[in-house]
C-alpha cells in the first residue's frame, strides 16, 4: 500500500483499539494514551504497510504492546513502601516469574521449530495462527480457503505437532 488515509484509519479503529487498551490498563486515561501512542507509531510506519487487509490486526498488536508498555511504565512510577520481608518474598516471586517466562520463551521457540517441520498445508495455517496471531476467518481470507478448512488444518497440524513432540520428547 503506498498511501493510507490516517484520519479514516483513526476513525474506523479508534473504538476497537480503545477497548483493547482499556482491557489491559483498566484505566481510561492510560487507554487513551495507548491509543494515541499507537497512532503515532502507525503514522511513523505508514509507508511500510503493504496490505490494507492486515492493518486491523497490525493495529491491534501495536495497541496491545503499547498498552502493556504504558502499564509497566506506570507501575514503575508508583513507589509503595514495603516491609523488608515483603520485599524478600517479592524477590522470590519475581525469580519464579522470570524462570517461567524464560521456560515459556524456550517452549515457544520449540513450537516454532516444530511448525517449520510440518508440511506446507499445515505450516502455512500454523504460521499465520501462531506467529501473526490471525483469527480463523483472517487465515481463511489470507490463504483463500474456507474457514472450516482452516479449523480442520489447525486440528490436524496440532495433532501432528503432538506426535512430533512425543517422538522428540
Amino acid at each position: 500500500m503506498n498511501t493510507i488515509n490516517l484520519s479514516e484509519v483513526y476513525s474506523m479503529h479508534y473504538n476497537q483499539l480503545f477497548h483493547l487498551s482499556y482491557s489491559i490498563t483498566r484505566d481510561v486515561q492510560l487507554a487513551e494514551d495507548a491509543v494515541q501512542e499507537t497512532f503515532i507509531k502507525v503514522w511513523k510506519k505508514a509507508n511500510s504497510i503493504q496490505d490494507d487487509g492486515k492493518i486491523s490486526a497490525w493495529l491491534s498488536v501495536v495497541a496491545k504492546r503499547t498498552a502493556i508498555d504504558i502499564l509497566r511504565s506506570e507501575r514503575k512510577k508508583q513507589g509503595i513502601p514495603m516491609e523488608n520481608d515483603m520485599l524478600v518474598n517479592l524477590g522470590k516471586e519475581m525469580n519464579q516469574d522470570v524462570e517461567q517466562e524464560v521456560e515459556f520463551i524456550f517452549f515457544m521457540e520449540e513450537i516454532r521449530k516444530a511448525i517449520l517441520r510440518l508440511g506446507n498445508t499445515y505450516r502455512d495455517v500454523m504460521v499465520l495462527l501462531v506467529k501473526h496471531e490471525l483469527k480463523g476467518k483472517e487465515i481463511a481470507s489470507q490463504l483463500k480457503i474456507k474457514p472450516a478448512s482452516v479449523k480442520t488444518r489447525i486440528y490436524r497440524a496440532r495433532k501432528e505437532l503432538r506426535a512430533l513432540a512425543e517422538v522428540n520428547g
